[in-house]
């Protein structure tokens, strides 16, 4: 009797702890209780106890899984705009990016498997088969979990081309990705320098084009009316960047050694996780050049407030 005891207490200051770091989520205990103990049914294998199961979980990602789970509105705003390892790189950010290494010059293909992964993380994609969230077991950081889960759902989409994927084995998403090799590593840092080379040397016109493109996610008929230009000005603006950004980097990566043949299709694919890397395309520092032109981006707060674009 007193062990059960000790168990409640502790699941009521886990709770108590939670829901004092997320008071907007609204969950309550007993829907904690229960998404937690749905968890421990997945991590049972490992910690069969109830007690060493509640000493292990990551409780702040539990709590955020749960409240998912339970369909709390707030959950999914806190999980949407999680971050995802590096400052103002939030967890949609690292979804899209894994779509444009897997599936490069197809942005329809990209936006259509990140809105096809959240939309099964409640909702199974057949009968009888389980929904993504509720394979969480709390027993990892929730974020990075969900990457590798994407990542592993794109490389089946890869293998299987012409078939529908359907929901992955129990176990499929929960494996690490496949690791570079030396080579592949050795190219994308050899990229990466090259292109922050050129991302430092763009004027704040340019830079301010690719922020609200690539990070707010405006269409080139809403910067032009930002800008208050015609589309086709904006539209030559980009095709300028685009061919400038190829030049440079495909002669500096070939004087590096490449002899491939395909070497733009790899600066397109790689320069999206660059801008979404880059410091001077972070949110404050687009608020501060949108301030300067008097520009105003719905969703884009001021550099001296927070917020996030509406657009993920």
């Amino acid at each position: 009797m007193a062990a059960a005891l000790n168990v409640d207490a502790r699941l009521g200051l886990l709770y108590a702890f939670a829901s004092l770091q997320h008071p907007r989520l609204g969950l309550s205990m007993e829907g904690f209780r229960r998404r937690l103990e749905g968890m421990h049914a997945r991590a049972r294998p490992t910690l069969p106890s109830w007690s060493a199961f509640l000493a292990q979980v990551h409780v702040l990602d539990a709590y955020v899984a749960a409240a998912c789970l339970e369909n709390q509105t707030a959950g999914w705003e806190c999980l949407f705009r999680a971050p995802a390892g590096r400052v103002d790189r939030l967890l949609i950010d690292a979804l899209r990016q894994r779509a444009a290494r897997c599936f490069p010059l197809d942005v329809v293909r990209q936006d259509e498997s990140v809105a096809d992964f959240w939309g099964h993380l409640l909702v199974a994609p057949r009968e009888g088969s389980v929904p993504i969230l509720q394979r969480y077991d709390g027993l990892r950081p929730l974020v990075p979990w969900l990457i590798r889960v994407f990542h592993n759902r794109l490389i089946s989409q890869l293998r299987s081309p012409h078939q529908r994927v359907e929901a992955l084995a129990e176990d499929d998403g929960l494996s690490e990705p496949p690791e570079e090799t030396p080579s592949a590593s050795r190219w994308e840092e050899t990229f990466c320098e090259a292109a922050r080379a050129w991302l430092a040397d763009l004027p704040d016109d340019s830079l301010l084009l690719l922020g609200l493109l690539w990070r707010c996610r405006l269409s080139q008929r809403e910067v032009a009316g930002l800008f208050k230009v015609h589309e086709g000005t904006i539209s030559r603006q980009i095709s300028k960047l685009r061919d400038q950004a190829l030049d440079r980097l495909e002669a500096q990566m070939r004087s590096a050694g490449w002899t491939g043949d395909d070497v733009q299709a790899y600066i397109l694919r790689e320069m999206q996780s660059v801008l979404l890397d880059e410091a001077r395309l972070a949110l404050p520092e687009l608020a501060r050049l949108c301030q300067r032109r008097g520009l105003i981006v719905p969703g884009l707060a001021s550099p001296n407030g927070a917020g996030t674009p509406d657009r993920a």
